[in-house]
């Protein structure tokens, strides 16, 4: 089992002949990632990328039976388009669009709850499950099969760690990138459950940063229900409270959201910590091998 996302998932993708789009498109296409076809208005009826181009979700999913979809719309319709998608029974939603106002989020996210759908992002990476089915803009070279799952706030250090990873010589299960912003679809807390039920998963590496308490959840679930080994970087540890570092959501307010609270959250809850993004690869793997 993967979780969320494997070779069999037929994938839409929405925005599918912006330039964007056809370049992030094509490169999952290449990774092997099942795409039956993709949605821009005004241009159903064509074909792109050998796949056939429809005017609206709905009419896509009758045709092709897409049950994931790709999100690469521009920020103004982005919200509208993860709307779209759960309206049309889309399962899996991975919105990777940046910038879209925090109020659009708040009602795209509880519509997609509403219908029972699952949203990754936005302003994400997407998901990978590697040497399956890659969607989202992550370099697809950089993930190896293996039994250590991924799950990260920062784009660019999701592809780092995994790269540690398979240096060290694991592999990832499946990694998903969860985005930055304030407001997120799908949190540690969400995935962490799917992992603990994954049979092809045996240990977990977590990417905070500072900002919110996404981790400070974590930490909590992990204590009480989590029996895997977890480790964990938080991102962001000489940042000044009050400056926004990066990701919208990155910021301290008060003495909420610091790294040091979210490490030592962590640490209580048996997880261990990292203290700089270098040795995450390293530790994961020396853990799973001591646990052999």
């Amino acid at each position: 089992m993967s979780i969320l996302v494997n070779k069999q998932s037929k994938v839409l993708v929405q925005g599918f002949t912006g330039k964007e789009a056809t370049f992030h498109s094509e490169q999952c296409l290449s990774y092997g990632t099942n795409i039956v076809g993709g949605v821009t208005p005004g241009k159903g009826g064509q074909i792109h990328l050998g796949k056939p181009v429809f005017n609206t979700v709905r009419e896509a999913v009758r045709a092709t039976g897409a049950d994931v979809s790709m999100i690469l719309v521009p920020s103004a319709f982005a919200a509208d388009a993860i709307m779209e998608a759960a309206a049309a029974e889309i399962r899996v939603i991975v919105c990777i669009t940046e910038g879209i106002p925090v109020q659009d989020v708040m009602y795209a996210k509880k519509y997609v709850k509403d219908k029972g759908s699952v949203l990754i992002g936005p302003n994400c990476p997407g998901i990978i499950t590697s040497e399956e089915s890659k969607i989202g803009i992550m370099p697809g070279f950089v993930f190896k099969k293996g039994t250590i799952g991924l799950i990260s706030k920062s784009g660019t250090l999701t592809y780092e760690m995994a790269k540690q990873i398979v240096i060290n010589g694991a592999g990832i299960s499946t990694a998903i990138g969860i985005g930055g912003d304030p407001i997120i679809g799908t949190t540690f807390v969400d995935l962490l459950k799917l992992f603990k039920d994954d049979p092809e998963t045996e240990a977990v590496v977590m990417i905070g940063e500072i900002g919110g308490d996404l981790e400070i959840q974590a930490a909590d679930y992990i204590e009480q229900e989590f029996t895997k080994p977890v480790v964990a970087f938080i991102a962001g540890q000489t940042a000044p409270r009050g400056k926004r570092m990066g990701h919208a959501g990155a910021i301290i307010a008060g003495s909420k959201g610091t790294a040091i609270e979210k490490m030592n959250a962590l640490k209580n809850a048996g997880v261990n910590i990292a203290e700089t993004p270098a040795v995450v690869g390293e530790t994961i793997v020396k853990i799973m091998k001591n646990k052999e």
